[in-house]
């Protein structure tokens, strides 16, 4: 633990740059929290508020729950596809803040039959970055697949014979149109969620309670 960390007072959060940075700001602003520096022009990782005593981590979306879980930061938010891949252990959940709002969904290129190939017992390649929640999507279905993980521009895998289709979040639909792919099932609607480090709830609770109650009331707004 580093000596910021030790500090009882001083608080960390996690978040990753991109929409979910920009939708938690209206939250901090709320409990009083203006971050100082735009992460998108600071080359800095580490930023400063109006409060001393809070900072911001700027880490990658998929490590946020990573870095709450084992105490680098003292809470973050995370998208709930993250958080499925990650599975949630050591991390307090207390509130779907309801932001970066998006769904999970499988695609395929235009022409592609899904339905035929979803058929009870058949075989598919499938591409995502999420293999635990695509795992067991298909397995509910009875459909056997091969899961290829990938770390970026998802919609290449079935365009070039990579993989049958992809499993990945959309929002608006616009990549998958522009790619020459179509939306087929989705599996679930996905929002982002304040999680908090459960040993820093304990001791730290003086500090994060007000945070966490602005933040809720906030995200009912």
């Amino acid at each position: 633990m580093s000596a910021f960390q030790a500090d009882s007072q001083q608080l960390i959060l996690a978040l990753s740059k991109g929409r979910i940075f920009d939708d938690t700001l209206p939250l901090l602003e709320a409990a009083g929290i203006t971050v100082t520096e735009n992460p998108e022009t600071s080359r800095k990782l580490i930023l400063p508020t109006n409060d001393p005593n809070v900072r911001v981590l700027i880490v990658r979306a998929t490590d946020v729950p990573t870095y709450v879980q084992h105490g680098a930061a003292d809470f973050g938010v995370a998208g709930k596809d993250v958080l499925m891949e990650h599975g949630g252990e050591g991390l307090y959940q207390p509130i779907d803040l309801r932001i970066a709002e998006c769904r999970m969904s499988v695609a395929v290129r235009n022409g592609f039959d899904y339905e035929t190939a979803v058929r009870q017992g058949a075989r598919l390649r499938v591409a995502t970055k999420f293999v635990e929640t695509a795992r067991a999507h298909f397995a509910k279905k009875g459909v056997h697949v091969d899961l290829i993980k990938l770390y970026g521009s998802m919609e290449l895998a079935p365009l070039v014979g990579l993989s049958d289709a992809i499993v990945d979040v959309v929002s608006t639909g616009g990549t998958l149109r522009a790619n020459d792919l179509k939306e087929v099932e989705a599996i679930m609607d996905i929002s982002s969620r304040l999680i908090v480090n459960q040993a820093a709830l304990k001791m730290k609770r003086e500090r994060l309670q007000p945070i966490i109650e602005a933040f809720e009331r906030a995200s009912k707004k």
